[in-house]
């Protein structure tokens, strides 16, 4: 077991070979090889899985959904209702004649997960969830600022978050700013001041709990996947003191080969000139479309239709971004979070309007971009279902 496996605490075994839901994958294949080492726990994951998605259901219901013989399943809900992961949930009402089903669903209530947004412009957020992901309690703390105690400042909020969680906790789910490889480390962080800095590890030396650590952007999209009805192929843009972008392709993550997949903000949108980026170069995305860009170019203009001018010029430069991505991925709907009276409107209609423009008329007329319904707590929802899915194969 490598040191980063061992921080990441009890999740399922090695998949090679076997089929066992990770990100991305909503259902488990039925029927697929499963070597005999791995057979519990794909089986394991499959029952979470299935009442993650559908809800109580009867030991006979899991049975004919899964695929799994009733004695099969009548061990295996025994020992995750011994491990708080599954409750019964009273008898189902039934008009015929007969006994009725005791009704199994995930127990919620039983384990908690911890959750951190290292995103913020000026505030750390931070929160205790259930296993569906219900946010039960929230806190936000200062950023410490240029200079200030970063590292000591996230460990000790993950400490209190952990201690007000008044339950087992399943484990901690960090989404931060900056490139994160699948070790958790932070390889850079600009806004936090790290560089290559093992969080994962020294959170887990702390908590003694499992960590998962990711890009911001990539755990909001698996928030938008899990819990907010996205497809497989899509790609959600956040924006906020920077601009990233979280991907799926075929309901998987994307990271890339240098755990930079979605680093969009840094792409020249422009061939005349445009603002100074904090990079150095000039017309990056971000120096366009960031929010705190975004405020100030609408503070200067005089008048709505100047109003909307920036903000369509921005959704232009958007759609330049995105449309050879979208092009080269085949994605079918472009997802947009953050601050909603910037992002929404002109700037998203535009985006659409360059990206049908610069696709394949006949494939991409169709391209979706919205905003998130998943609000200002997109991060934490999706640290959760990291932790899901490294810990119960569920997501």
């Amino acid at each position: 077991m490598s040191a980063s496996e061992a921080r990441r605490g009890p999740s399922a075994p090695d998949p090679v070979g076997a089929v066992i839901p990770v990100i991305g994958a909503r259902r488990s294949r039925h029927g697929a090889k499963v070597l005999p080492e791995h057979a519990r726990a794909h089986n394991r994951s499959l029952v979470l899985q299935t009442l993650f998605h559908d809800g109580a259901m009867s030991r006979a219901d899991l049975s004919r959904e899964t695929g799994l013989t009733r004695v099969t399943i009548s061990d295996l809900v025994a020992e995750l209702i011994s491990d708080g992961f599954v409750a019964e949930k009273g008898v189902r009402e039934v008009s015929r004649p007969g006994k009725p089903a005791i009704l199994l669903d995930l127990d919620h209530e039983g384990h908690r997960i911890v959750g951190l947004d290292l995103s913020g412009t000026s505030t750390f957020v931070g929160a205790v969830l259930t296993l569906d992901g219900t946010i039960v309690v929230r806190r936000e703390i200062p950023h410490p600022g240029a200079g200030g105690d970063v590292v000591g400042t996230i460990v000790e909020f993950a400490r209190e978050l952990v201690a007000d969680s008044h339950a087992p906790v399943l484990g901690v789910g960090v989404g931060t700013p900056g490139v994160v490889d699948d070790a958790g480390v932070v390889v850079t962080a600009p806004n936090l001041g790290l560089t290559g800095f093992d969080l994962e590890a020294t959170l887990h030396d702390v908590l003694g709990l499992p960590v998962v650590i990711a890009n911001d952007a990539n755990a909001a999209v698996l928030a938008e996947y899990t819990f907010g009805g996205a497809g497989d192929d899509v790609i959600l843009v956040k924006v906020g003191r920077g601009v990233g972008s979280g991907l799926l392709s075929g309901g998987r993550p994307m990271v890339g080969s240098r755990f930079a997949a979605g680093e969009i903000g840094h792409v020249t949108v422009a061939t005349d000139g445009g603002p100074l980026c904090s990079c150095g170069k000039t017309g990056c995305l971000e120096a366009w479309i960031s929010a705190p860009t975004l405020t100030a170019r609408l503070a200067e203009a005089s008048g709505p239709a100047a109003r909307e001018g920036v903000l369509r010029d921005a959704g232009e430069r958007l759609g330049i971004a995105l449309a050879p991505v979208v092009g080269a991925l085949d994605l079918s709907e472009v997802i947009l979070s953050g601050p909603a009276d910037l992002l929404d409107g002109p700037l998203a209609a535009a985006a659409v309007q360059t990206l049908r423009t610069r696709t394949l008329a006949k494939i991409h007329e169709g391209i979706r971009v919205r905003m998130t319904a998943q609000g200002e707590d997109i991060v934490l929802r999706g640290a959760a279902v990291m932790v899901l899915s490294a810990q119960l194969g569920v997501s």
